[in-house]
């Protein structure tokens, strides 16, 4: 079966499972998973399951990024902060649905074959640091302060105060919390010095990791 077959596939199966939000299932039409996946894992790329990928990391399970999208409520005009920039999957997704993203990889390796991933596939609304996401978005142009959105890759032990600081007001984060195998996704509203968070239900991810 053709990608674009199984691509057509990928989105009825996050559509049955509760994703509504048009632009998110958009978002899935256009950008190429198999692009973004090990070559050995490609018969695989768009099983609605996680994958792994170089320097003992995942690429996401696609509904998992697709609800962590939807709690988002991207709209054009945002600037987004991602934590994990990974395979560099997510983050093409993110660059469909939002004004410009800001993405930080702390694994050199994952970061500079993503950027050249992204970029050969045309992407010019999408900015690289390697560092630690725990601190957010530092010393790195474009000089953003805060965010109108923040998603995060990689499983919290709490929420870094560094990341609740750059998100703007009635600005949304999505990260998941926890220390085990299972974490909870939290969604985090500010309201000016406010927090607002709610949780989401249980979730896996590799652990954030603060250098």
């Amino acid at each position: 079966m053709r990608f674009e077959d199984q691509r057509a596939l990928l989105v009825q199966e996050l559509t049955q499972e509760g994703i509504t939000d048009e632009r998110v299932l958009n978002a899935f039409r256009k950008v190429p998973r198999e692009l973004f996946v090990s070559p050995q894992y490609l018969e695989y790329a768009y099983r609605n399951q996680p994958l792994p990928i170089d320097c003992y990391q995942t690429i996401s399970q696609p509904l998992m990024i697709a609800i962590m999208l939807q709690y988002l409520e991207l709209n054009p005009e945002d600037i987004v902060l991602e934590i994990g920039t990974g395979s560099g999957y997510q983050t093409a997704l993110l660059a469909e649905l939002a004004k410009e993203v800001c993405t930080i990889e702390r694994i050199e390796t994952l970061s500079l074959k993503a950027q050249e991933l992204l970029k050969n596939l045309g992407y010019k609304n999408i900015h690289f640091r390697i560092g630690d996401g725990t601190q957010g978005w530092q010393k790195a142009y474009p000089p953003y302060k805060e965010f109108n959105k923040i998603i995060v890759s990689a499983a919290a032990r709490e929420i870094p105060p560094k990341l609740k600081e750059q998100l703007a007001d009635q600005g949304i984060m999505v990260i998941p919390v926890g220390t085990g195998y299972y974490q909870i996704l939290h969604r985090v509203v500010r309201d000016k010095d406010r927090f607002i968070i709610t949780k989401h239900g249980g979730c896996t991810f590799v652990p954030l990791v603060s250098t």
